[in-house]
């Protein structure tokens, strides 16, 4: 990181000596008038009222480099020229020096939340996207399991070691367990498909493919249960500067190595020429220019062509966390230790509604939550019987290693009025994962709470073969997670199917609650996360009765029809 950088010195334009125009006196608009003086013996006669022009003016900016355009809003703060002199001002390197300043030296990190940038991720796993995605900041879509065949998508093969006999055995029973997933996938998707149009009469007005195309959808609904956390998948995301750079640091702070090098990649791509989708047609006109005055083209092609880094200041010093990697040991540790002697209780419940506590019962509870698979009130039983002081030094765990920049870890983010333990499989998990103005606590991949079995299975008659497959492939991630490997657990973790059943802790406001109650449990939903949903409507009613009548929920129970989208 730089220890010094000259100053840039940003000059203010000269008072102008110019008396204002007519023209000028008035056009500030309503509320920013200048005041006109009439001469004493002057009588004016009146005139007709005219419209005034609207002062502020607003456009829209395009064709601008990320990090150049924060710079430009930046200087908002620190010039008065207008946004357009500021672009005509700037260069790259004016950009990066004023960047180097004031982001790395003066720690004015909010610049770097005007620099937004699209990224594009291809081919990495369902599990590596999870993680990708665990950012209250993040916007982004993911390919979808219920609009997309994932049978051809193949899957992530994590490293397994060198070429010994006991790792090629791995390797080789890793692959076959997701060979198996992957052909059980593919056979129930067109089992479903025709038994939901045997049972689904087509509507006269309705297009055969149309009729098709939803079956389809409702039946990769239910099929994607099969699929692992390997399976291959792709997404886009939008963030700002700001926000990659902490997600990077996370990434390369990761517990998982694909993650890792995911964090690396995004490193990467952040300041590396981004892809142009204009290059080939820009090119081509380039080369028509060149054909008639060689010394235009070569103009046209510096001033066209030039390479584009969405963000090579901005970035460049994101690097793993030691603060996260040295509290997720220690936590971890301290987890394993308090609850080694209490076996995961079975959950009576999909959402549990939590009671108020002090507040530094919560923090320690949330803290050691994230690194067990145990329910919240377990952990918390747990935390009372070892007393106060233990609870503190657990919080202390959780700041011990804070560095001067570090955020803390999202345990700390407490005080919500609702909190739910949820426990769902992890297909409905990443749909609800989705909601990011709620604080979000998850542990770690696991096959401890079992699987869901939907009823639409055992209608269709596949619940023996839908068993027998689920008991076949856990065998084989716990034979794999025993190995005496680096990383042997989290490999283990990519076969896991969707299927499973994962805890995740959310924390959120009134407004918020509503919000996930009413969108999550509409009929064309996901029957997961529509009975989440309706649940946390439930648990909400029970507690307080009085605002029950404000939500505008959808009845779970009632019959749906599979051709509403």
């Amino acid at each position: 990181m730089p220890t010094t950088v000259t100053n840039e010195v940003i000059t203010m334009p000269e008072p102008s000596n110019q008396k204002p125009s007519p023209a000028d006196s008035t056009s500030a608009g309503p509320g920013h008038r200048s005041p006109q003086r009439a001469s004493a013996t002057e009588n004016p006669a009146p005139v007709e009222k005219q419209p005034e022009a609207p002062s502020t003016e607003v456009f829209a900016v395009y064709g601008v480099e990320p990090e150049i355009q924060a710079y430009a809003m930046a200087k908002y703060s620190r010039s008065s020229l207008s946004m357009k002199e500021s672009l005509r001002e700037i260069s790259s390197q004016k950009a990066e020096k004023f960047l180097n300043t004031f982001y790395f030296q003066y720690g004015h990190r909010s610049i770097a939340d005007l620099a937004h940038i699209a990224l594009a991720v291809e081919r990495l796993s369902i599990l590596a996207a999870i993680e990708l995605a665990d950012e209250q900041r993040w916007d982004g879509q993911e390919r979808s399991t219920r609009y997309q065949d994932f049978k051809k998508s193949g899957y992530y093969i994590p490293d397994f070691g060198s070429t010994s006999p006991a790792n090629n055995e791995a390797r080789q029973l890793y692959c076959d367990t997701l060979d198996f997933l992957f052909a059980e996938y593919q056979a129930l998707s067109a089992h479903m498909t025709q038994h939901l149009i045997n049972i689904t009469p087509k509507p006269a007005e309705m297009k055969q493919e149309t009729y098709e195309r939803t079956l389809k959808a409702r039946a990769f609904d239910i099929t994607r249960y099969l699929l692992p956390l390997a399976t291959n998948t792709s997404l886009g995301e939008i963030v700002n500067a700001r926000t990659l750079e902490t997600q990077v640091a996370h990434l390369l702070s990761h517990t998982h190595k694909e993650v890792r090098v995911l964090g690396e990649s995004l490193k990467k791509a952040a300041t590396s020429a981004a892809y142009n989708v204009n290059a080939e047609s820009l090119k081509k006109l380039v080369d028509d220019i060149r054909a008639v005055n060689p010394e235009l083209g070569a103009r046209a092609e510096q001033e066209l062509l030039h390479e584009v880094r969405v963000a090579p200041t901005l970035v460049k010093y994101a690097d793993p966390n030691p603060y996260e990697m040295e509290t997720r040991r220690e936590l971890r540790q301290a987890a394993t230790e308090l609850m080694k002697s209490e076996s995961v209780a079975p959950s009576k419940a999909i959402v549990d509604l939590l009671d108020e506590e002090p507040l530094e019962v919560e923090i320690a509870t949330t803290l050691l939550y994230e690194h067990c698979h145990h329910s919240y009130r377990q952990v918390r039983q747990a935390l009372q019987v070892s007393g106060e002081r233990y609870r503190r030094e657990i919080i202390d765990l959780g700041l011990r290693h804070r560095g001067k920049h570090d955020e803390m870890l999202r345990g700390f983010r407490a005080g919500q009025q609702f909190r739910f333990d949820i426990l769902m499989d992890t297909g409905g998990f990443r749909d609800m994962h989705r909601h990011r103005r709620c604080i979000q606590v998850m542990q770690p991949f696991t096959t401890q709470h079992g699987h869901e079995m939907l009823l639409d299975v055992e209608d269709a008659g596949m619940r023996l073969r839908y068993d027998a497959a689920m008991r076949r492939v856990q065998a084989a991630i716990e034979k794999l997670a025993a190995r005496n490997a680096p990383e042997a657990e989290e490999n283990s973790q990519y076969a896991i199917p969707l299927a499973y059943r994962k805890r995740a802790l959310f924390k959120m406001d009134f407004a918020e609650v509503v919000y996930i109650s009413e969108l999550r449990t509409t009929p064309a939903g996901h029957v997961s996360y529509r009975n989440v949903a309706y649940a946390m409507y439930e648990a909400v009613a029970r507690k307080y009765p009085a605002l029950a009548k404000y939500f505008r929920v959808h009845d779970v129970t009632a019959p749906v029809d599979l051709l509403q989208r």
